[in-house]
């Protein structure tokens, strides 16, 4: 490629997650490129995964209204959440209402967090019209299995309350289900492939970070096992090892669980969705240069991850691909690697990461500077 000539960037990263949503690292990396490289076109398609920040990269693509509704948090407290809206289609974020973001540390709930504000949000877009729903469902503060989300659409359940600690006798009655959800081709986007039980599993894998303890991890495992007998019972669907049904606390298991309920119902890698929405591949397809980026590339970008995914689309096209991280591991270099994107880290050495979050766009800005320099 000439270095003189001008180029095509697009840049198309994920949030620095605590940091910065990935439309302000998109706009970071553009000011820095365009401080070296002033005569290059520069595109911007902030990315997402399906958890925070999916609603306000797929505003960005532009067409969508953002509506509001009365909801309620993870342990119950009302707020004022949000969700876009385009003719019959809607996206929600489960972060929005059900998010681990919402909590402070000393919050956090690993019984008593729930989906339901979640489904309260869904209720909400099906009453404006929605019969299409996308639901992000990365960043949750919960483990419930998605019992509080089908308790809001209408589930009667009869037994220990969602608080408990002990779910065994659990009874699930469906018949009162919003009718309406026959209507609804729902798409759930998630990047996770874990089962709901097991070493694995929903507790197993994500509960100490919502703050279950070790105890608190078998007992939340024995409680979701105690529901998916359940809800299987129930729906007369096996759906607990399903790739993805512990996604979100197991709240990607209950959906799966209604899948018969709903006209349509699948779910699909995260950033897959987002992609689709802001017209990633017609803007790649211009592009001589993309550049992606996530606030950790490590171990976990292997798994789906939005950097990975915007590296193997930048593969398939032929289109070198750089990606800039936070901080960047030899797990994800090696991730990236075989698609031939180049792992670069904003900082050019290590930081504390509370500084890292605390110098906001401004590293950024001079990692993109320095990088357009260099650029053969």
């Amino acid at each position: 490629m000439d270095a003189g000539r001008a180029l095509h960037v697009l840049i198309a990263p994920d949030s620095f997650k605590g940091s910065l949503t990935s439309v302000e690292v998109a706009r970071a990396l553009a000011e820095g490129w365009r401080r070296a490289r002033p005569g290059d076109e520069v595109s911007l398609a902030p990315l997402a995964d399906g958890g925070e920040g999916t609603l306000d990269a797929i505003e960005t693509s532009g067409g969508w209204l953002r509506r509001r509704a009365g909801t309620t948090d993870p342990i119950g407290r009302p707020i004022i959440g949000s969700w876009l809206d385009r003719e019959s289609a809607a996206v929600i974020e489960l972060a929005t209402a059900s998010g681990l973001s919402r909590l402070r540390p000393d919050e956090r709930s690993p019984y008593g967090a729930s989906t339901a504000g979640t489904g309260h949000l869904m209720q909400a877009a099906i009453d404006e019209g929605a019969r299409s729903i996308t639901l992000g469902i990365g960043g949750s503060a919960t483990t419930d299995g998605g019992r509080g989300l089908l308790e809001a659409l209408g589930a009667d359940i009869v037994g220990p309350g969602p608080h408990e600690r002990d779910w065994t006798g659990l009874q699930v009655d469906l018949s009162g289900l919003d009718v309406r959800l026959g209507n609804v081709r729902l798409r759930v986007a998630c990047d996770v492939d874990n089962p709901l039980l097991g070493p694995h599993g929903a507790a197993a894998t994500y509960g100490p970070q919502k703050g279950a303890t070790p105890e608190d991890v078998d007992r939340l495992d024995a409680r979701n096992a105690a529901w998916a007998d359940a809800l299987e019972a129930a729906t007369r669907r096996r759906e607990r090892d399903t790739p993805g049904a512990g996604a979100a606390g197991g709240t990607g298991f209950g959906l799966l669980c209604l899948a018969d309920h709903f006209r349509e119902l699948e779910l699909v890698p995260g950033v897959e969705v987002v992609m689709e929405a802001a017209a990633f591949d017609d803007k790649l397809r211009a592009a001589d240069l993309v550049i992606t980026g996530e606030g950790r590339i490590d171990a976990q970008t292997g798994y789906g991850k939005t950097a990975l995914g915007v590296a193997k689309r930048a593969a398939a096209a032929g289109v070198p691909c750089l990606a800039v991280g936070g901080s960047v591991e030899p797990d994800g270099e090696s991730a990236l690697a075989p698609f031939g994107a180049t792992a670069i880290p904003v900082w050019q050495t290590p930081v504390p990461l509370d500084e890292a979050i605390a110098a906001g766009a401004a590293p950024i800005e001079r990692c993109a500077e320095r990088i357009a320099r260099e650029w053969r």
